[in-house]
């Protein structure tokens, strides 16, 4: 399926986050539903984080005229590191984030609440674009967008990536998970009276991380499609791409007159609120494949604890006995595998409780998700699995580019209405009021969909006439 046909699917739509429990999630759902500049309760929430980080030591430079060098340093220290990577995958050593792919699809669905507002930190420049200083901040946060091309925005191509993954259903994630996310959101709400912080975080966001690097070839090596991690590693770049223009974005905006020093030491606060929140490697590191699979099946009882027939006893107990309380979904697991149902460390063919989940005529088929059945799958497995890969050489896969498909807005009939529409709703617009609409439709919540894309394009090519 094309992105582009993908924006209208269901499972588009179903990759939602209406779980908001805990603070973050829910300021991250407000900030995204009420996009409105200098809205309070971002200031209110980004106050607090700047204020949490004032104390933080920065590897930023005293100097901000030695931005180049700094970022020229930082990016040859990962390249190194990755390369040292590399040589230790082809002496035999496995992969280091992800070793079962139930971990990689953890990790994918963990970091969706940042990864689905990523550029959000930027909405803010779009009503500046004509000025020269900000006009670079500007063309990052449409490359972000993909400049309207539905195959290069962002947003757009990490949902297809969950969807692909079968991990489009409503996530129930951890609050602290949509912390980071709620500080990109409340910085693009707030571009006019914390640009310095904007550039600072900006110019953090963009450097090159290694993790990147390493996502992308291990996702590769599970059959997950890295292109959205290898786009950001291209699109990054220190020569030409964001990191570089973030260095150049502190310098143009350095006060010529007044405190520039006051001005860079707000870049940097700026630069630490990336350290906030939940990152990559903290996901990555915290993933548990049991516990995962106990708080899965804690939730699959909640609803399942009275579904199942009593012709079937374990341990003299039926199954909506086993479910039928809290904590005793990991002495269920221990009868299954006492009385031959689960087989740990064998092929899960092998499992008949695994043969009642997946296959032909599977009885449980459908009752747990993509990414639960891989949870469940890579359990069973255990070492078997690693024993299976460990027989396999070592290969760098050649990873497959993103299709060329027809762009957003050139569908037939009832998909292509709502950019239709938008197209007449301008129509009737003065030219100011016309540009605040398109702005308005490449906020973070509306850009990856067919009238934002559009608007996108329709933006872009009004930046491009003279002026």
């Amino acid at each position: 399926m094309s992105i582009a046909s993908f924006i209208d699917t269901p499972a588009a739509q179903r990759i939602s986050f209406t779980t908001a429990t805990g603070p973050w999630q829910s300021l991250y759902r407000q900030l995204l539903d009420e996009p409105e500049p200098g809205h309070p309760q971002a200031k209110e929430f980004l106050q607090d984080c700047l204020q949490e980080v004032a104390g933080l030591r920065s590897d930023l430079p005293a100097s901000p005229y030695e931005l180049a060098a700094w970022s020229l340093r930082r990016h040859q220290r990962v390249t190194t590191e990755y390369a040292r990577y590399l040589e230790e995958r082809r002496s035999g050593q496995g992969r280091r984030f992800f070793p079962r792919k139930a971990h990689a699809l953890h990790f994918l669905r963990a970091v969706a609440p940042t990864k689905l507002v990523d550029g959000a930190w930027l909405y803010g420049t779009l009503p500046h674009w004509r000025d020269h200083r900000v006009y670079p901040l500007v063309r990052t946060y449409l490359e972000e967008l993909g400049d309207g091309v539905a195959e290069q925005n962002h947003v757009l191509l990490y949902r297809q990536l969950l969807a692909s993954q079968g991990c489009e259903d409503a996530l129930e994630l951890d609050d602290a998970l949509y912390r980071q996310g709620a500080i990109q959101l409340a910085l693009g709400l707030l571009v006019d009276e914390f640009l310095p912080e904007v550039i600072g975080y900006n110019l953090g966001y963009e450097q090159l991380p290694l993790h990147l690097l390493i996502s992308a070839f291990e996702l590769n090596e599970l059959d997950i499609d890295p292109y959205y991690f290898q786009l950001h590693v291209t699109i990054d770049n220190g020569s030409s791409g964001h990191a570089a223009k973030a260095v150049q974005s502190v310098l143009d905006n350095l006060p010529r007159v007044g405190d520039a020093q006051a001005f860079y030491e707000r870049v940097m606060r700026g630069y630490l609120l990336n350290d906030l929140g939940v990152g990559s490697t903290a996901v990555i590191d915290s993933f548990d494949l049991h516990q995962e699979l106990l708080h899965m099946l804690e939730c699959k009882r909640k609803v399942a604890s009275q579904v199942h027939s009593d012709y079937c006893r374990i341990e003299g107990r039926t199954v909506n006995q086993w479910l039928g309380s809290s904590g005793d979904v990991e002495g269920f697991l221990q009868a299954l595998q006492r009385n031959g149902w689960i087989r740990r460390d064998r092929d899960p063919a092998e499992s008949r409780f695994w043969r009642l989940v997946q296959g032909q005529g599977a009885a449980m088929f459908g009752v747990f998700s993509p990414y639960e059945c891989q949870l469940l799958h890579d359990w069973i497995a255990g070492d078997w699995q690693q024993q299976v890969e460990q027989g396999r050489p070592f290969r760098a896969r050649r990873t497959r580019a993103a299709a060329n498909q027809p762009r957003a807005g050139e569908q037939p009939g009832e998909l292509d209405r709502e950019r239709r529409d938008m197209v007449r709703q301008l129509q009737g617009l003065d030219a100011y009021r016309r540009e605040c609409r398109l702005i308005e439709l490449q906020s973070p919540a509306q850009h990856w969909s067919s009238a934002g894309l559009a608007a996108t394009r329709t933006f872009t090519g009004l930046m491009l006439q003279p002026r």
